[in-house]
């Protein structure tokens, strides 16, 4: 298999504008992210794709990969799906470009699913991490998803799933990290198939392949990271940086 990483990257992210371009540690958030992916040795390529002219020139002018969108996008998928149509590949990750804690553990799992999924029947793979504190989980910032007992996923929500109505069942939570492992098949039907009622109210882009039938196959993983949506998430970045 072919196995690529894309990275999309906005700059006028809507709760952080030019979140991608801050500093952390010295680089930008976007550069680190890029290093980190490529540092995992994991893929026939790396690649940021942006709709930004600042971006586009942080990762070439620091000896980096990028393409630059054609048109604006509804989400990170949209982006991928553009700049993947024509390339001859089996597998391509999605790493968000605010996950500079991305780290190669977690992708390799993964990737294993697909090297295991002989007969084609997984679409895509997600990342999800038990999750404890109740502010987190009551958090709309933070994505919850809900999976059935061969971790396939059945629905993500902003809210908190399921909802502790008996506390002594002993339900765990877990959050969705942003980080996809797509067919190629799977993220062009994407980008053809517009969105529905429920992706469009919870405004989380994976709800579509769900409305839509697909199947996404939850990994667990261990590893928190920081995502840097918010200043206050990228002072806590900084913080384990150093």
């Amino acid at each position: 298999m072919k196995i690529i990483s894309m990275i999309p990257a906005r700059y006028r992210a809507s709760r952080f504008p030019g979140k991608l371009m801050q500093d952390l540690g010295g680089k930008s958030v976007i550069l680190r992210t890029y290093e980190a992916t490529v540092n995992t040795k994991l893929f026939d390529d790396v690649i940021v794709v942006t709709d930004s002219d600042i971006i586009f020139n942080e990762i070439v002018n620091n000896g980096g990969k990028a393409v630059m969108s054609k048109k604006e996008h509804e989400c990170g998928s949209d982006r991928i799906a553009e700049a993947v149509e024509l390339m001859d590949i089996d597998i391509v990750i999605n790493v968000q470009g605010d996950e500079p804690f991305t780290e190669k553990e977690s992708l390799k799992k993964l990737i294993d699913v697909f090297k295991d999924d002989h007969n084609k029947e997984i679409d895509l793979a997600s990342l999800m991490v038990h999750i404890t504190d109740e502010d987190e989980i009551n958090n709309p910032n933070t994505v919850k998803v809900i999976t059935d007992k061969f971790n396939f996923a059945l629905y993500f929500s902003r809210s908190p799933i399921p909802y502790p109505r008996d506390k002594n069942v002993g339900a765990k939570y877990f959050k969705h990290k942003g980080v996809y492992a797509f067919r190629k098949e799977a993220i062009l039907d994407f980008y053809r198939l517009p969105m529905l009622p429920l992706e469009a109210s919870e405004k989380i882009e994976c709800i579509r392949y769900l409305e839509y039938g697909k199947r996404i196959k939850m990994v667990k993983t261990n590893v928190q990271g920081v995502e840097i949506d918010t200043p206050e998430d990228l002072e806590r970045a900084k913080k384990l940086w150093k």
